[in-house]
């Protein structure tokens, strides 16, 4: 019998578990405080004129930092406590982190750190153990894809509320959107409760039973489905092999990780990025008169929309094939907006009205092809990293190696965000030449090293690694974990029928 893979709990599980809506909400709500007067008044410099500017440097300090979050508490914490209890902990974490945000006056130190305490809880729930071990198998590609639809919604929602309020008077203006984020750790906090533990780690710490009762409810099945035995023995049977050499250690992640770290790694080189921070300069240079409050939910509607077939491509088309897809299209428009923008736009400042139209039509390829790019990025490079990093690694070795897939996404935001600005100072629109060929650089390793995972469950794709296939020979690739579990509960029953007759 197949599991029916339309359980409401399992998708509202998904929904619910927004870790890449605080995510998202929290990285993009602080591009928008950056140029609010009150929030510059209370948190930058005062010049000789009586007027204030939040230099660079402070900028780079109250940005970055989120980003300096722990991502790698969560490996400590999630084999200890168990997954849930690690996710109640964090949310806590995050929580505490935005008051102190909010409830700030005139320091800078205290929305800093304010910052950084949310960070550590964000970026430690950050890693897709929970949404990976959950997943039934069939719906496992499309509920991780959901975790970079909650990152895109967080991004865009947060650019809304910095729209509707930019324009309030006072600390109203930025307090709100930043005291939003109390709403959305307070919703977790509660309905965690709700939620059911690990299959997977229930079974690692032997509580079997407690197993099969989630594995029935996130299948849509009875408790006494032959399929929860078939589902709780393969598990077991990966489990007991996997235990065989002990704990994991760092070095023993080191290897196997190596795939998950390089997606994050190249998908924060993507460009995409760039293009939140700084696509208002690119618009302004084309003569457009949008305010960077309209610029940023422009391409955060671009982003949603873009990551919604998503939904459908990641268990029909495959993750290695959008990687391969993803990074050519990528590649085309940061090749074309890069060239089009440093032969055509005018210098940084020029006047609208000095613009040519030379300068216009430029600035309208660069437009384009920009939203053409995140517009890619959302469909293949900005989910499918998330849902490869959630279920390539055997459930002894999975806290640490998605703890450094995490860190490392998150150690190249903070490298990006910080120098970014300076390398577009000096050379303009030719850093997206920089972004062309880092995607050149990930069609070549997706192409090499990433084996296709679509339809295995956890432990097959642990299989297939120790099998050595070739990464382009993988989707052909069949599994023997499942049909070896099945002979192994059969053997067991008929030496327990035997023992039954001897015993008569």
């Amino acid at each position: 019998m197949t599991a029916v893979p339309t359980n409401t709990r399992a998708i509202v599980l998904a929904f619910f578990v927004a870790f890449g809506f605080l995510f998202g909400y929290d990285i993009g709500v602080i591009s928008g405080l950056l140029v609010m007067p009150d929030f510059v008044q209370r948190f930058g410099q005062e010049n000789p004129d009586g007027s204030f500017t939040l230099s660079s440097s402070r900028q780079s300090i109250i940005t970055s930092l989120l980003s300096a979050g722990g991502a790698l508490g969560q490996a400590f914490t999630a084999d200890r406590f168990g997954r849930r209890p690690t996710i109640l902990i964090w949310a806590g974490i995050f929580t505490i982190g935005v008051a102190i945000q909010t409830a700030t006056v005139r320091s800078i130190a205290q929305i800093t750190i304010g910052r950084f305490i949310a960070g550590l809880g964000v970026g430690a729930m950050s890693g897709m153990l929970y949404n990976g071990e959950t997943a039934p198998k069939a719906l496992r590609g499309t509920l991780l894809v959901l975790y970079q639809v909650q990152i895109i919604t967080g991004i865009f929602l947060s650019y809304v509320f910095d729209l509707g309020t930019h324009a309030l008077g006072g600390a109203a203006s930025w307090r709100i959107p930043v005291g939003l984020q109390l709403v959305w750790g307070f919703i977790l906090l509660s309905g965690i409760f709700f939620l059911p533990e690990s299959p997977r780690h229930l079974l690692g710490i032997g509580k079997r039973e407690e197993a099969c009762v989630v594995i029935s409810q996130l299948n849509s099945v009875p408790l006494d489905d032959p399929l929860v035995d078939e589902l709780v023995d393969e598990l077991q049977y990966a489990i007991n092999a996997e235990n065989e050499g002990g704990k994991a250690t760092w070095l023993e992640c080191f290897l196997p990780v190596v795939n998950g770290m390089m997606l994050q790694f190249l998908q924060q080189l993507n460009g995409q990025n760039f293009y939140y921070y700084y696509g208002d300069t690119f618009f302004q240079s084309a003569g457009t008169t949008l305010s960077p409050y309209v610029i940023q939910v422009i391409l955060g509607a671009v982003s949603v929309v873009g990551t919604i077939p998503a939904l459908w491509a990641i268990e029909r088309v495959g993750r290695r094939r959008l990687l391969l897809i993803g990074a050519a299209w990528q590649a085309v428009c940061a090749l074309i907006a890069g060239l089009s923008g440093h032969f055509t736009l005018a210098p940084p400042n020029t006047a609208i009205g000095d613009l040519t139209s030379r300068n216009k039509q430029g600035g309208d390829v660069l437009i384009a092809f920009a939203v053409l790019h995140v517009f890619g990025f959302s469909m293949f490079w900005g989910p499918t990293p998330w849902v490869y990093l959630g279920e390539s690694f055997p459930l002894r070795i999975r806290p640490k190696a998605i703890a450094l897939g995490s860190a490392t996404n998150w150690v190249w935001n903070f490298l990006l965000s910080f120098f970014a600005p300076k390398i577009a100072a000096d050379i303009g629109p030719l850093i997206l030449l920089i972004f062309f060929g880092m995607l050149v650089v990930a069609f070549i390793y997706v192409f090499f090293f990433i084996p296709e995972t679509k339809g295995l469950t956890l432990e097959e794709v642990d299989e297939m690694y120790r099998s050595g296939v070739k990464p382009w020979s993988s989707t052909s690739w069949t599994p023997t974990l499942g049909q070896r579990a099945h002979e192994k509960a059969i053997a067991h029953e008929i030496r327990q029928e035997r023992e039954k007759d001897d015993s008569m």
